[in-house]
């Protein structure tokens, strides 16, 4: 039992890396070879895992193949549109100029339903207000919309807004977060002159957001 439990645990940490050598990437935006990928290394894992009969390197040998051979095809396609093209596809536009192109909703097999579906995902209620729409190689759906239905921007309406920074976490749960201070172009010792004018103890926060202008939001624990 205990030998069977050391297997999994490195079995899964292998699986771990293998995923995160391939990328940061959701099932739902994986391209076809990385799904496929997946699923095997996740197989080829469960036989050395249920059978301590069979050697370690019976697993992980085979992963890292694969994983040699999805790092390889991913440089490849980096180099190469034609082999990109064969490997993921290519988008299909299925709304033209506001027009269905029924030949192409035959070619994806995508139902109107299916259309409408993926529309209202987009905040798009009728079908009206898209100039076009773009089934992409990883099965989403991209909407542009007529310039009449899209919102007004600061740019239309010639409204000059200042400039905004991205907030990130510099402490959580009571620690700093030193990746998000140097984004941020921030100090741990700027950062305690902060709690220190707020009288709050490093401790005593749960979250800690701040940004390049100096705005910052802290939520304190729950006692």
């Amino acid at each position: 039992m205990i030998i069977s439990s050391i297997r999994t645990v490195l079995l899964y940490i292998i699986i771990i890396f293998a995923i995160r050598m391939m990328g940061k990437r959701q099932i739902s935006e994986m391209q076809t070879s990385e799904l496929v990928i997946t699923l095997l290394m996740s197989d080829i894992a469960s036989i050395p895992m249920q059978d301590n009969d069979q050697p370690m390197l019976s697993g992980i040998i085979p992963i890292m193949i694969l994983l040699v051979c999805e790092i390889i095809l991913s440089y490849l396609m980096l180099k190469s549109a034609r082999l990109r093209k064969i490997v993921c596809g290519k988008p299909v536009i299925v709304i033209n100029d506001g027009k269905i192109d029924q030949n192409a909703m035959k070619q994806l097999r995508v139902s109107t339903e299916e259309l409408y579906e993926q529309l209202r995902q987009k905040d798009v209620f009728d079908i009206e207000e898209v100039a076009y729409a773009i089934v992409e190689t990883n099965g989403k759906l991209s909407v542009y919309k007529k310039a009449e239905n899209e919102p007004a921007t600061c740019t239309d309406l010639k409204i000059r807004k200042p400039k905004n920074y991205l907030q990130a976490v510099v402490i959580s749960d009571g620690e700093f977060a030193d990746y998000s201070l140097r984004f941020c172009g921030l100090s741990r010792q700027q950062i305690k002159k902060i709690l220190q004018k707020e009288g709050i103890a490093l401790h005593d926060i749960y979250i800690m957001t701040a940004d390049r202008n100096g705005k910052y939001n802290i939520i304190k624990k729950e006692v």
